[in-house]
Order: structure tokens, then sequence, then C-alpha cells
């Protein structure tokens, strides 16, 4: 049986061979423009309800659902057909709706502070997997329509490219939504970066940095090492000449780690040949990570300090906290 997502428009067809032609641009609007399963699909016969129900299979297999924030903030749990485990993060406001999607089962990276890299790495995701996340996020979240994906849950991105952009095609032609909304979020992989550079759709890039000197930055991102700061910066350099997008740094405030004034110089002067906006994020907490992170009196001092050293600064919005569903914290726990 092949997976509800991961079927091209040439197997859906051989699947309804038989059917008039239209059905397979039906079946498939239906999936991807309406979110829509098989047997959802009223305006279809019931016996080709019942035959697509049994020639595509969901790949995802909900193990638990949680909410934080009055229900604005919903968690997945998803089992997959091998037995690995995602999670999935459906996050409300007042002029969008968002998801937060895994690329990989855990992750290889090994950054310290995040949970999904203490648990190691199972595998890469397919497309099928990456989309099915977004569009059963789609039906949990009707009447509302799912607006932006960010590409920041379990996994490294650019590490699984192939999928992740098979994924960023589909979004954008079938499910309707703008390239400018999808961004893809990387520790700094720079051949990744580079493959983004060339790529088609204008995609937003935000890059996981955390320290701006190698020293600290090999200890908080491992693979700084590999792609140390003056590689990833080059990176970024072509990135931004070669797209005119604006470039994202992430940085999560580590207490007495990475908060200090000399952090925020140094960031500054990291960022501001770049352009670049910072987002800065209150690290939260993780079961494996024993340093804590900035109280909101110091998130809001760092952001001020970056402002008037002339670096484009927002501080990110923490959702989901008491589920673990905030930045850093998907981790795949069993139900």
């Amino acid at each position: 049986m092949a997976g509800l997502y991961d079927v091209d428009r040439d197997a859906l067809a051989a699947l309804l061979e038989g059917e008039p032609a239209y059905r397979a641009r039906q079946v498939w609007e239906g999936l991807y423009r309406r979110a829509l399963l098989p047997d959802e699909m009223t305006d279809l016969p019931l016996t080709l309800r019942a035959r697509l129900s049994g020639g595509l299979s969901p790949a995802l297999d909900e193990r638990r659902r949680r909410s934080a924030d009055d229900g604005r903030t919903l968690k997945w749990l998803w089992r997959l057909p091998d037995g690995a485990e995602v999670e999935t993060v459906l996050m409300r406001y007042d002029r969008r709706t968002t998801v937060c999607v895994s690329s990989q089962a855990g992750c290889a990276m090994r950054c310290g502070f995040c949970a999904t890299g203490q648990g190691g790495f199972a595998r890469h995701l397919t497309a099928g997997e990456i989309l099915e996340q977004v569009l059963a996020a789609a039906r949990a979240a009707a009447p509302e329509r799912v607006t932006h994906v960010v590409f920041m849950g379990m996994g490294e991105p650019l590490a699984n490219y192939a999928a992740v952009w098979a994924a960023v095609e589909r979004l954008h032609d079938d499910v309707g939504i703008s390239a400018r909304r999808l961004t893809i979020s990387t520790v700094g992989i720079v051949p990744g970066i580079d493959r983004l550079t060339a790529a088609a759709l204008p995609v937003n890039l935000a890059v996981s940095l955390h320290a701006a000197n190698d020293d600290l930055r090999n200890r908080l991102v491992p693979v700084n090492r590999r792609y140390p700061l003056g590689l990833l910066a080059e990176a970024c350099t072509r990135y931004v000449r070669t797209t005119g997008r604006r470039l994202s740094f992430e940085w999560a405030l580590i207490d007495g780690v990475n908060d200090r004034p000399t952090d925020a110089e140094e960031l500054a002067a990291y960022v501001r040949p770049l352009r670049a906006h910072v987002n800065v994020i209150p690290l939260n907490p993780t079961p494996g990570f024993p340093a804590r992170g900035t109280d909101a009196e110091g998130v809001a001092r760092f952001a001020t300090g970056l402002r008037r050293l002339g670096v484009n600064t927002t501080v990110r919005d923490t959702r989901g906290v008491e589920i673990d569903a905030a930045c850093g914290q998907l981790a795949a726990r069993p139900a």
C-alpha cells in the first residue's frame, strides 16, 4: 500500500485506472488543496473512496495530541510505519496559522541544548511524511487555513535536502502556500545553503547561530567544527546576494553563556555585513541540558543592546512550553 502523500500524479493515475481522467485531478486537489482524506471526499462515489482508502495509507499514526495557550497551540506525537516517532506543532495567531514540521526522526547535529539532538538520529523522513504533517494540521485548523510552514521541528532540514525540497515544491504548487511563507531552518550546513541559494522558489532561510565566535559555537553547535563561522558567513553572503531575500539568525539565550554584552557585540559584528535579522529566543528547558535560559529581563536587555548596535531584532513569542512544544523541546517521547 502506498503512502498517502508519497504517490505522485502518475502513480495516482495508475491507481485510478479505468476511471475518467478528471478523477485523478479531482482526488489530487482533494488531498492537497482541500486537505481531505480519501473517505472524506464525498464528491466521489463510495466505491471509489473505498478503492482509494485501500490503496493509499496515511503514514502518520496519531499517538498523542496535547494543547496549550487556550487551544491555540497543538502538538502531535506521530508513529511512522517502521516505529519511528516524530512531533508536529500547530500555532494559531491573530493573522496567521503556522505549522512547525519535522524533517527527520531524531537529529544527528548533537546540539546539547536541543531535546531532539540529545536523543540522536533515527532516519530521514520522506517528502510525503513531511507533507502529511502539514495536511493533518490543516484539518485540525479548519476552518482557518494554514498560512505558514516552518521547517523547525525535529531534524536538520538541509541534511535531508531532497525530501525537504520535494515537500516545499508540493506545498507551493499543490497546497498553494506562497514560497515567501515557507521557512527552512538550518544549523549551518553550507552545501545545503548553497543548494537553497540556487533553487527556483524564494523560500526564507533561518540559521540557528547561538554563538558568534568559533570556540563557543563549537561547544554549542558541534557542526561548526566542519562549517565554521567564516565559511558560514560566505555561504550566507552568497544567499543574500543571489536571492535578495532577508536572512534571519536564531539565537537561543542561555544564562551566562551567550547573553553577555560581549556576545551581543560579536553577534552584531557578524550579522551587520549581511544586513540580517536576529530572532532572539529564550532558551526553553530540556531534560538533558543543565544550563537555564536567560530570564525575561535579560532577554529584553540583550535585544535592546542589539538594536542599539544597529541590528534588526525581534524576540520570539514562545508558545507551548508547558507541553514541550516550544523551540528545542521536540523529542518524540513515547506516549
